[in-house]
């Protein structure tokens, strides 16, 4: 009777072990939550301006990926020609704020130019995955266009037809700045395409609001139209090669969970 209460003892002293053993090597070998940006210290490139998800060399290129600006004389050149006059004679006042406002790419003042059309407003305090990823693919989008933009050296509408600007303070800047192709409506259309991917039920307000963040260009009188479309193809493209970085999806997967819970609740 001894005999058997020891082995009964002993018997249940190593399922006890084993299950703590296994309980630990479940510990040891769980996978970690992937970092999001907001784990980590993204760097600033410029004063305001954080790096993107993209290095240099991984970058669509604009001067292969987009054709040259239109020669002068040819139809396209005249287009050019014919819508910068067009927005030049615009006398809506309300539509020149707009354009004005959507020349504004610093945060968080830059998150207006859609939250006018999204039912649930991007911020820093209660969308910050959203609110990051804007901010970093600001560079990506952006970047992208300077390859054609530093190779054409493209004169600006103002430079060539002598009439105003919306952004007359940054006149000095845009005369040294190529106009081909536009880079504000590269990192509009690219917001425009992350939003739609983040809220698919207002898709079609949000690509009409970022296809008017470009035409925002015409209207100021800094963008060719030419420009313009340039500009949707890079901001396109970026956000097609962002799509293949690892960060870039935990952010975003990150985003729909953190808009999902605001929904929710």
């Amino acid at each position: 009777m001894k005999h058997s209460k020891k082995v009964l003892y002993w018997s249940l002293t190593m399922v006890l072990i084993m299950v703590l053993l296994w309980s630990c090597g479940r510990q040891t070998t769980s996978i970690p939550e992937p970092l999001t940006s907001l784990s980590k210290e993204i760097k600033e490139i410029q004063p305001g301006i954080l790096e993107g998800y993209l290095l240099f060399e991984e970058m669509p290129n604009s001067l292969l990926l987009v054709p040259p600006p239109p020669e002068e004389g040819s139809a396209a050149w005249k287009l050019d020609m014919e819508v910068a006059a067009t927005f030049v004679a615009l006398e809506d006042e309300e539509r020149k704020a707009q354009a004005a406002s959507d020349a504004v790419l610093s945060f968080p003042e830059a998150t207006e130019s859609f939250n006018m059309v999204l039912d649930l407003k991007i911020s820093e305090e209660t969308t910050p995955h959203v609110y990051m990823i804007l901010r970093r693919s600001l560079a990506d989008a952006g970047l992208s266009t300077y390859s054609a933009k530093d190779h054409y050296q493209r004169e600006r509408p103002f430079m060539v037809n002598g009439s105003p600007t919306c952004t007359p303070e940054e006149e000095d800047y845009l005369r040294e700045d190529g106009s081909y192709p536009s880079g504000h409506t590269a990192i509009g259309w690219a917001w425009a395409l992350i939003l739609t991917e983040l809220f698919p039920d207002q898709a079609d307000m949000i690509l009409e609001r970022g296809k008017e963040f470009g035409i925002s260009r015409n209207v100021c009188n800094v963008h060719w139209h030419s420009d313009v479309l340039a500009g949707r193809m890079m901001g396109a493209a970026a956000v097609a090669r962002m799509h293949a970085n690892a960060d870039f999806l935990i952010d975003m997967e990150a985003a729909k969970a953190e808009i999902l819970l605001l929904r929710s609740n």
